[in-house]
């Protein structure tokens, strides 16, 4: 799990400077230099974009040498203005259906004048500062619009794999597709055929040489290889043909109606905006995922990304290129080879001039069906089952259809109208939707209202609190979280009514503002639509989220027995600063023995009551509201929702698959850290997480019967020890004083003094997190601590047995408690590092 190999020192007192996500960062005073990570990336990446930018001019019609201008504006100007450093921009698959049907439609020199109009806009929306306007655009209407662009794609590339022309509308190529298949050149598919088996199979070679070879991007090999075989084999196909430079067909005046050039410029600026802006966030959240780069790479200032496209547009439509946006696979290669800066991205443009005036002999070897074939490849990847079962999952699988079909069948822009239009009734249908039931239980009358209530809800709803006898008991659950004034004012006047009547009403819900709690009066309801008790004093929090911040916090009794500032103290801090001294146990030698010197955020830590004066918690204590307050919520709210889960894992009895040995602060809920529930973890919980090691004189056993019985009787495969931040237990640890009383505390505290001893021991490589040492000598210790105490689990007998017989697993974990970020002892770095858990990353 841990190397001893010396490892470098991060300065422990480095500040680190952070600013809102895609905010501008803060200004530099030089540009960072070329470095060989950059170069190296910058290869890379051109040996990708060169087959793939001739693949797409292919596609769109276009004169091959604008794929060759588009990467190279995209790489030298986007590089060197926009906002996303390490976004690669070029020639996007996403584009290729609206620049063919744009060629096809006004000729390719008004189609580069609509390339610069589109800059244009780019340019004037960048000024506006409206790019994250672009990201209020439903995710699904993206997703749908490039899975219809990849279909359209992938259905007229095949008619060149085949050996044949497509046509420019998706019906015709379809239609004539059985003609095609029944006339099919066995030369131009078995090249299309060699070059989508090696894009397939060289990124899965097995074995250390395959992980040398992959260094080689998959289409320049698949290209290559393609290519050989061709010409070794003397196959008569059609070639990449690269007329010269002093032919190629630069931007003329706009020619055609003033609204088809209006509607076609529009949609160039959406696509591209809207693909180079999700771009940038996605590079952001892959740069995050790499803490070796996050450090070091500024994160995306959206409305400069935006300039830079349009500028790089401009400039692009000028020269005779193809519109240029973001590209995914350019980028997510360009951050997976180790890039730190910008200069990987222009370097890579200026290798696209080269290749464009010195390898024209080369790239006339290449067979178009090798080109159509990777095309072919990169639209089928464009329709991608993980956003399917995103949408589906959100419910926007129809907002996903209606797209893609109004993009295959329509185009982009009428099918991108589409999707809005559905997305927008959806929404409509979503907030109209209000489900009223009514049940009565033991003389109790339930009104359960699912959904928003709106104005359009009221007729329902007054029909179904009329089923409610007057005077009867009646239990309102409003499970939404929207009440307009119209509604407001229904549920009021029944409200007053039933209550004049002799009737009681109780309003609980789930939502913000909405009270779970007593019965309510007339005054219960709120005129901004939520509910409330008359109890001023009652809990507003979440019940998926009851330890956040706590609004509800305990009230100070007044009188004779109101605590004063030296019996109490409150350790919260503001929910948006870390504490400098972490709370936990008391780092005061002569505290260490007293009641109250365990201490956590958002808890009141109380002197002992004299013996005189015993003070004994009842229900009218605050204290004892707030549990049964707590108690009520999960009753009403939670149970219903466990309860047949909890039924299963009471007759069929507990399994667990982990156990899990973490501290005792309350801060650390190891169900919401590890996303588990119940039956998954057998925890157990001390203060400081120690183990004690087996054999100790005067030993705790209840540590190691825990261990025991979770490997020998429930056979879990795995144990995890969790430390985390601030831990008191570490801080006492680290001001012990041997004179010291030895009370329980210190007692079980001794079980940590052989990470303490770790820790000085200079032969041992110093635990540290991932891309930085330890903050101070308390968060080292707390390192050190989860991997001695790993030392000793491993000498219990039962985990030593189970170690040798491969059935178990051991962890360590660290988990920050300011940054909510959870560690894990990484077996792949050397030294005994914790590295980042980090989100999936949004490649697509």
């Amino acid at each position: 799990m841990s190397a001893c190999t010396p490892t470098r020192h991060d300065d422990p007192h480095r500040k680190e400077h952070s600013h809102e996500p895609h905010s501008p960062p803060s200004p530099r005073p030089c540009g960072p230099r070329l470095t060989g990570a950059d170069v190296s990336a910058s290869i890379a990446v051109f040996l990708i974009a060169l087959p793939l930018s001739l693949g797409i001019a292919l596609a769109t019609g276009a004169p091959l040498q604008a794929g060759l201008v588009a990467a190279a504006v995209g790489g030298v100007v986007v590089g060197r203005l926009g906002g996303a450093p390490l976004q690669v921009s070029g020639p996007a698959a996403g584009l290729t259906v609206v620049t063919a049907e744009l060629i096809q439609r006004y000729g390719w020199r008004t189609t580069c004048a609509i390339t610069v109009l589109a800059g244009l806009a780019q340019l004037g929306l960048g000024l506006l500062r409206v790019a994250r306007t672009a990201l209020a655009v439903s995710p699904a209407i993206v997703h749908g619009m490039l899975a219809g662009i990849g279909v359209t794609i992938a259905v007229a590339q095949l008619h060149i794999v085949l050996g044949g022309t497509p046509h420019s509308s998706v019906l015709l190529n379809l239609r004539d597709l059985p003609a095609q298949l029944a006339r099919v050149q066995t030369a131009a598919l078995s090249v299309s055929a060699l070059t989508l088996c090696l894009l397939l199979a060289w990124p899965r070679l097995p074995g250390r040489a395959g992980r040398l070879l992959r260094v080689v991007p998959a289409p320049l090999v698949a290209v290559t290889g393609a290519t050989t075989s061709a010409a070794l084999l003397g196959f008569g196909l059609p070639k990449v043909d690269l007329p010269s430079w002093s032919s190629h067909a630069l931007a003329g005046l706009p020619e055609g109606p003033a609204l088809g050039l209006i509607a076609a410029v529009l949609t160039i600026t959406l696509v591209c905006s809207v693909q180079s802006l999700l771009g940038a966030v996605a590079v952001d959240k892959m740069v995050a995922a790499r803490p070796a780069l996050s450090g070091r790479v500024r994160r995306a200032d959206l409305d400069r990304e935006l300039l830079g496209q349009g500028a790089a547009n401009v400039v692009s439509g000028t020269l005779g290129g193809l519109p240029v946006a973001g590209v995914a696979v350019r980028s997510t290669a360009n951050v997976n080879a180790g890039a730190v800066s910008r200069n990987s991205t222009m370097l890579h443009g200026v290798l696209v001039v080269i290749a464009a005036l010195l390898m024209v002999p080369i790239l006339e070897l290449i067979p178009l069906a090798s080109l159509a074939a990777l095309v072919m490849a990169v639209g089928i990847q464009m329709v991608s089952l993980h956003h399917i079962r995103t949408v589906t999952r959100h419910r926007e699988v129809l907002v996903y259809a209606v797209t893609t079909v109004g993009v295959v069948f329509l185009g982009v822009l009428e099918g991108v109208a589409l999707g809005i239009g559905m997305a927008v009734a959806v929404a409509l249908h979503r907030l109209t939707r209000t489900r009223i039931t009514h049940h009565e239980k033991e003389g109790v009358h339930h009104v359960h209202v699912r959904g928003q209530l709106t104005f359009l809800a009221v007729p329902r709803l007054s029909r179904t609190l009329h089923l409610v006898p007057q005077g009867a008991h009646a239990v309102v659950e409003l499970d939404g979280s929207f009440m307009d004034h119209a509604a407001y004012e229904s549920l009021q006047d029944w409200q007053s009514t039933q209550t004049a009547h002799g009737g009681t009403v109780e309003l609980v819900g789930r939502r913000t503002g909405v009270r779970i709690g007593e019965p309510t009066g007339p005054a219960g309801l709120h005129p901004d639509g939520g509910t409330t008790a008359s109890d001023s004093s009652g809990c507003r929090c979440h019940p998926w989220t009851p330890w956040r911040n706590h609004q509800c916090a305990i009230p100070e009794s007044g009188g004779p027995a109101q605590r004063n500032d030296a019996e109490t103290t409150t350790a919260r801090a503001p929910e948006d600063t870390e504490h400098t001294e972490p709370s936990g146990l008391t780092a005061k030698p002569d505290a260490l023995g007293a009641p109250g010197a365990l201490g956590t955020p958002g808890a009141t830590v109380e002197a002992p009551a004299p013996p005189s004066s015993p003070r004994a918690p009842d229900a009218t204590t605050p204290t004892a509201n707030q549990l049964a307050r707590g108690i009520s919520a999960f009753q009403r709210n939670t149970a219903p929702l466990v309860r047949s889960e909890l039924a299963r894992l009471a007759r069929e009895g507990q399994q667990p698959s982990q156990l899990f040995l973490t501290c005792a602060d309350s801060r650390l809920v190891t169900s919401m850290i590890t996303s588990s529930g119940p039956g998954d973890l057998f925890v157990v919980r001390n203060v400081g997480n120690l183990v004690p090691p087996p054999g100790e004189e005067r030993g705790d056993d209840s540590v190691a019967a825990a261990i025991e019985y979770a490997v020998d009787v429930l056979r879990v495969r795995s144990i995890t020890v969790c430390g985390h931040s601030g831990c008191g237990a570490m801080q006492a640890l680290l001001a012990a004083d041997q004179d010291t009383a030895q009370t329980p505390l210190r007692r079980w505290l001794r079980y940590g003094a052989p990470s303490v001893a770790r820790m000085a021991d200079g032969s041992r490589p110093a635990a540290r997190l991932a891309g930085r040492a330890a903050a101070d000598t308390v968060e080292q210790l707390c390192l050190t601590n989860v991997i001695q105490q790993l030392e000793h689990l491993r000498a219990h007998d039962s985990v030593s047995r189970a170690l040798r017989a491969g059935e178990l697993e051991l962890h360590g974990m660290y988990f920050h408690v300011g940054e909510a970020q959870a560690y894990l002892l990484s077996e792949v770095h050397e030294g005994e590092v914790f590295d980042h858990v980090g989100v999936a990353d949004l490649t697509a």
